[in-house]
């Protein structure tokens, strides 16, 4: 599956583009662009996750995930704070803003590990869309609870603090489209289709042109990672990984599903995180937990994580299924 992940054609153009900021060519997408398509691919995801949520019901399976992707989410932060403070020698706020951002979830990395395992015949079931949602909030909290953030902070702050964190755009379109893709099922979705189906493989190319543009200029400015850092963004994916893959499979996932929370569990937010950080811990720094989360785990996951939890996840279903 190694293999065939790096030769498909989301991964060639994520290639493609970080080929072209290393070799400083002036390739790039328009920001709006840009903008546009991620709310596109959210969108796209949510609808096809709810309808398929709305052919199956409520299961047993859908409230262990859910229940499993909180736990993760609110808890991996604790781990990767003491890595952050211990291996990589980061003061009290960066290692926070970080831990929050290994404990939070990447859409992008979710979207293209679920296309990639679908085409491998290991699609994941469509309420790991709702699992993915609810894990994009929990970390936020542990890694400000981390920080220890002021108690003199003043109201205005932490009004903003917690609107950006539960109330982030794209916890809003994720869930809406998960509620409407419920609402109207497979069969009253089949309408919106050549809009929101057809396209999608070819708008998760672009998108991720543009990921390998940034990823790898992010990467071009070394100022902000050190060995230390780097290697942590490294080694915090394949940890959380492979618990997701292995929490997952103990609680009696199909092998896609269990794939899709290892999946979850070994992303790192660069998008909602980032945006909760900039007004709660205003003194952390950019350039290091965007540094680690983009420019390398990002880059890591698509070429080879993704393959390493479907891979984990086949072959540890035999073993520990229950």
């Amino acid at each position: 599956m190694a293999l065939d992940a790096l030769l498909q054609p989301v991964v060639l153009f994520f290639l493609l583009g970080a080929g072209a900021a290393f070799a400083r060519s002036d390739l790039a997408i328009p920001e709006a662009v840009a903008k546009g398509i991620s709310l596109y691919l959210m969108m796209s995801i949510g609808l096809r996750g709810g309808g398929e949520v709305a052919e199956t019901g409520l299961t047993h399976d859908m409230l262990l995930a859910g229940g499993a992707g909180l736990a993760l989410s609110f808890l991996l932060p604790l781990p990767a704070f003491w890595l952050l403070r211990t291996a990589g020698k980061l003061d009290r706020t960066n290692a926070a803003a970080v831990a929050a951002h290994y404990g939070s979830v990447s859409v992008v990395t979710f979207a293209t590990g679920s296309e990639l395992l679908r085409q491998a015949g290991m699609a994941p079931a469509g309420y790991m869309v709702g699992v993915l949602a609810l894990m994009e909030t929990p970390a936020i909290i542990t890694g400000l609870l981390l920080a220890r953030a002021k108690a003199n902070d003043n109201l205005a702050s932490r009004g903003g603090m917690l609107h950006e964190t539960f109330l982030n755009g794209s916890v809003i379109l994720l869930l809406g489209s998960f509620l409407i893709g419920m609402i109207d099922g497979k069969e009253g979705l089949v309408a919106v289709a050549p809009v929101f189906d057809v396209p999608f493989r070819g708008m998760l190319c672009i998108f991720l042109l543009d990921m390998g543009l940034i990823a790898a200029r992010r990467l071009l400015d070394r100022r902000a990672l050190t060995l230390r850092t780097a290697a942590l963004a490294l080694v915090l994916p394949l940890l959380n990984g492979t618990l997701g893959v292995v929490l997952g499979v103990e609680l009696g996932l199909d092998a896609g599903s269990a794939a899709a929370l290892g999946i979850l569990a070994g992303s790192a937010s660069y998008i909602a995180v980032p945006a909760v950080m900039r007004l709660a811990l205003p003194a952390a720094d950019p350039g290091l937990y965007l540094g680690m989360s983009l420019a390398v785990t990002f880059p890591f996951n698509l070429t080879i994580g993704i393959a390493y939890y479907g891979w984990l996840s086949a072959h540890l279903l035999p073993i520990l299924a229950p």
